[in-house]
C-alpha cells in the first residue's frame, strides 16, 4: 500500500475514533469572538485641522475685517474709537464665553433649558483635550475645545456688529456696560434656543432603540427614551427653525439691537444738515474685503466638519454675495445714475448676510437668487426707507443685517426644497444612524421661519431697550455734546488715529 493511501486511512480513523468519543466535536462550530462594545467616535485630523482654521478666519472678520470696515466709515475723529470699541468688544467677550458663555449656551438648563443652558461647564469644567462635541453626521466628532473656539468666535463678533448702528455718539464705558449685559442675557440665550441639541448620535441611538424593540412595554420606553433625546434641546431647535450659521442668533439679534439703540441715542449732531461722510473708502473696501474671505470660516465652518455639505456652504457664501453686490450696484446705478463702490460693499455685506441662515441648506442657483433679491432689497432700506423715517443707523446695521438676516431666514424655508435644488429638512430618525432629508411642506417650514424671526425681534428688541434704559439711568449712554464735536479719539481715548 503507497504511503499517501496509509497515511489518509490514519487520518480519517483519528477523526472517527475523536467522534465516537465526543459526538458532540461533530456540531459544535468554532467559538465566536466575545462582543466588543462599540468604540466611541475619534476626531478626525482633517476635520480638526478645517474647524481650527474656520475660527481663526472668524476672528479675522471681526479683527481686523469688522474693525476695518467701520472705522473707514466714520469720520477721521472717530476712526480710532471704532478700532478701540470692536476690539475691546472681542477681548471681553472672548474672556465671558469661557468663564460662563459657553456654559449658558451649550448645556442643559433644566427647568429654563427651552431658553438657557447652566453653568455644568462653567470655567469650562469638565472640559479637557479628550472631551468631544458632536457635528452633524452620525459617529463624527471634534475636540470640544475646537468647538468652543469656533463658537467664541461668533460670540466676539455679535455685539461688535451693534457697534455700528451708534457710532460716534456712544460712551466707550457704556458700551463696554451693555455689551457685557448683552451677550449674558440676549446673545447666550439666543444661541442656546437655536443651536442646543443632543447631537446625532444621541437621536440615533434612541431611534435604533425603537426600531428593535419588539414588544409593546420595551416599545414605549424607548420610545420615552427618543422623546427625552429630542426635548434636550432649545425652543427654536425644537420647533424645527433652520439656521445654519446664525441669520437670527447673529444678524436678526445684533441687527435689532443696533436699531432700538440708534433710536435711543438719538441722532448725531448735524445729521441731516452737515456732510458725515466716511472718511476712508479704502480701509471700508479692505475691511469689506476680509469679512468675506473670513465669512467662508462663518458659513462653511458652521458644518463642523469637511465634507460635501461644507463645499456646498462655500460654493453659496461665493455666489450669493456676488450677486447681492452686483444687484445693489445696478439697482442704485438706475435710481442715482452713478454705481458708487460703498453701494456695491454694502451689497457684497448683504448678500453674506442674507445665506448664512441658508448657506449649508440652499443649492447655489436659489443662493444666487436670494443674493440679488438681498442687494435690492437693502439698498431700499439703506436709502428710501432710512430716509422716510429718519432715523440715524450710522452704518446701516438694522438695514443690512436685520432686514437682511430676516430675508435669509424666511427665505432658508423656501430654498431648503429639494425641488429648488436644496438639502431637504435634516432628519437624523428615519433611517436611524444615518442622515436623510425628511419630510418637507413649504407652508409649515416657512411658517416656524417667520416664530424663530419674530421670537428673535421681541427677544432682543425688548431686552436690548431694558438694558440700554439701565444703562443710561445709571453711566449714561451718550457723550457730550463738546465731546462729539471735538471727537471720540480724543474724549474717550486721549489719542487719535492719525496724527499729521
Amino acid at each position: 500500500m503507497k504511503l499517501r493511501n496509509i497515511l489518509a486511512l490514519g487520518l480519517g480513523g483519528a477523526a472517527l475514533a475523536a467522534l465516537l468519543v465526543e459526538p458532540s466535536l461533530a456540531q459544535t462550530p468554532a467559538p465566536e469572538a466575545a462582543a466588543v462594545p462599540a468604540a466611541a467616535p475619534v476626531p478626525a485630523k482633517g476635520d480638526t485641522a478645517w474647524m481650527l482654521i474656520s475660527s481663526a478666519l472668524v476672528l479675522l472678520m471681526t479683527v481686523p475685517g469688522l474693525a476695518l470696515f467701520y472705522g473707514g466709515l466714520v469720520r477721521t475723529k472717530n476712526m480710532l474709537s471704532v478700532l478701540t470699541q470692536v476690539f475691546a468688544i472681542a477681548c471681553i467677550v472672548c474672556l465671558i464665553w469661557v468663564f460662563f458663555g459657553y456654559s449658558l449656551a451649550f448645556t442643559n438648563g433644566g427647568g429654563l433649558n427651552d431658553f438657557v443652558g447652566g453653568f455644568s461647564k462653567a470655567f469650562l469644567k469638565g472640559v479637557d483635550p479628550t472631551t468631544t462635541a458632536a457635528t452633524f453626521s452620525n459617529g463624527v466628532v471634534i475636540p470640544e475645545y475646537v468647538y468652543i473656539c469656533f463658537q467664541m468666535t461668533f460670540a466676539m463678533i455679535t455685539p461688535g456688529l451693534i457697534v455700528g448702528a451708534f457710532a460716534e455718539r456712544m460712551k466707550f464705558s457704556a458700551l463696554i456696560v451693555f455689551c457685557i449685559l448683552w451677550v449674558t442675557l440676549i446673545y447666550f440665550p439666543m444661541a442656546h434656543m437655536v443651536w442646543y441639541w443632543g447631537g446625532p448620535d444621541a437621536v440615533g441611538n434612541a431611534a435604533k432603540a425603537l426600531a428593535a424593540a419588539t414588544d409593546d412595554a420595551t416599545k414605549k420606553a424607548a420610545q420615552d427614551a427618543l422623546d427625552a433625546v429630542n426635548a434636550d434641546a432649545g425652543l427654536l431647535f425644537k420647533m424645527g427653525a433652520l439656521d445654519f450659521a446664525g441669520g437670527t442668533v447673529v444678524h436678526i439679534n445684533a441687527g435689532i439691537a443696533g436699531f432700538v439703540g440708534c433710536l435711543m441715542l438719538g441722532k448725531r449732531i448735524g445729521y441731516g444738515r452737515d456732510l458725515l461722510a466716511p472718511h476712508s473708502l479704502t480701509m471700508t473696501t479692505i475691511g469689506a474685503s476680509l469679512l468675506w474671505v473670513g465669512w467662508f470660516g462663518f458659513n462653511a465652518g458652521s458644518n463642523l466638519e469637511a465634507n460635501g455639505t461644507t463645499a456646498l456652504a462655500m460654493i453659496n457664501t461665493f455666489v450669493a454675495t456676488a450677486a447681492a453686490a452686483v444687484s445693489w450696484l445696478f439697482v442704485e446705478w438706475a435710481v442715482k445714475g452713478k454705481p458708487s463702490l460703498l453701494g456695491m460693499l454694502s451689497g457684497a455685506i448683504a448678500g453674506l448676510v442674507a445665506v448664512t441662515p441658508a448657506a449649508g441648506f440652499a443649492g447655489p442657483m436659489g443662493s444666487i437668487v436670494l443674493g440679488l433679491v438681498a442687494g435690492a432689497l437693502c439698498f431700499v432700506m439703506c436709502s428710501t426707507v432710512k430716509n422716510a423715517i429718519g432715523y440715524d443707523d450710522s452704518l446701516d446695521v438694522f438695514g443690512v443685517h436685520c432686514i437682511g438676516g430676516i430675508l435669509g431666514a424666511l427665505a432658508t424655508g423656501i430654498l431648503v426644497s429639494p425641488d429648488l435644488g436644496g438639502a431637504g429638512i435634516p432628519d437624523y430618525t428615519t433611517k436611524p444612524g444615518e442622515l436623510v432629508a425628511g419630510a418637507y411642506d413649504m407652508t409649515a417650514q416657512l411658517l416656524t421661519q417667520a416664530k424663530a424671526v419674530g421670537l428673535t425681534l421681541l427677544w432682543s428688541g425688548i431686552g436690548s431697550a431694558i438694558l440700554y434704559k439701565l444703562v443710561d439711568v445709571t453711566i449714561g449712554l451718550r457723550v457730550t455734546q463738546e465731546e462729539e464735536r471735538e471727537g471720540l479719539d480724543i474724549a474717550d481715548h486721549g489719542e487719535r488715529a492719525y496724527n499729521y
